[in-house]
């Protein structure tokens, strides 16, 4: 199969190359779970939905091991597992959109994809202009060179080094934060460099380009041990959830209704073990029961 290839920035005016939706036959559930016939989840019936008896979404698939391209071409990972079992529950096609961050949310607003999955991280801003379904509890690393030729060891030894870290998501911002906080007691400033994917990223830390990369813990774990960096300091502000995000409350619904019945069956615990992931149960501000947050 053909590797899926990235859309351009053009798509943040409204322009979706057609290669970049992903039919199910291209991506591939990683942990298994039951091949048997579902009940169709009546929340499924008669969805706002891009394209009639699919769910279609947006994702990233730059970033092992939530969702990545594998060597065979196929799109796989922990977010993929999930949406493939959200739309069979619904009894509907999953689709993918290959996308830079940057272009989701306009997306979602725009009607391209009905659901971004691609670990976005819950902000209270964010639900004001869209309904966040928080699925999982987030941590941050700092991810280096093999040997961790700079020390690093703190994010204060971040100061007057170079960091890269994904345009526009939530890890930008809070880089930004925590390096005001420490120009502010005085430390030197860090060089923050964006880049469009994790891929480029870290293609910039194996070039040498970069002192190190800010990412999820995930992230840090799955390039450890594939031996090729290391986490120099991992589980950094954890308590961040990350949340699947519509822009149809029939569609929350229906993705709550789908999650809600993989957590009774076990489902959703058994992909969330698989990828050493944290259950959202843990999250400080867990309601007690999977829900949507919404408010405009």
């Amino acid at each position: 199969m053909a590797n899926i290839p990235t859309a351009p920035k053009a798509l943040a005016t409204g322009i979706l190359l057609a290669l970049a939706i992903t039919p199910a036959m291209a991506q591939v559930s990683t942990v298994p779970v039951s091949t048997a016939p579902v009940v169709c989840l009546a929340e499924g019936k008669d969805l706002p939905l891009t394209k009639a008896g699919s769910l279609t979404m947006s994702v990233n698939a730059t970033i092992p091991p939530t969702q990545y391209i594998d060597k065979s071409g196929n799109i796989v990972g922990m977010n993929i597992d999930f949406g493939n079992e959200i739309a069979r529950r619904l009894c509907l096609k999953p689709e993918y959109a290959n996308v830079q961050f940057e272009v989701q949310i306009p997306g979602l607003q725009n009607k391209r994809w009905d659901m971004i999955n691609t670990g976005l991280f819950f902000t209270a801003e964010r639900a004001k202009v869209m309904q966040l379904v928080p699925y999982s509890v987030n941590a941050l690393a700092l991810i280096v060179a093999a040997g961790n030729p700079k020390a690093i060891k703190d994010p204060k030894d971040l100061a007057g080094k170079i960091v890269g870290v994904e345009i526009a998501g939530f890890e930008e911002k809070k880089l930004r934060s925590v390096n005001d906080e420490q120009v502010a007691a005085g430390l030197k400033p860090m060089d923050i460099r964006v880049f469009n994917t994790y891929g480029d990223t870290f293609q910039a830390l194996r070039a040498g380009q970069i002192d190190a990369v800010f990412a999820g813990d995930t992230i840090g774990s799955y390039y450890e041990k594939q031996g090729q960096f290391v986490k120099a300091v991992g589980s950094l502000y954890p308590g961040t959830p990350a949340a699947f995000a519509t822009s149809e409350k029939k569609v929350a619904d229906a993705v709550v209704a789908a999650l809600t019945a993989m957590k009774a069956d076990g489902t959703y615990g058994k992909i969330m073990d698989y990828y050493g992931t944290t259950q959202i149960d843990k999250w400080a501000s867990y309601p007690g029961k999977i829900q949507y947050f919404y408010t405009p």
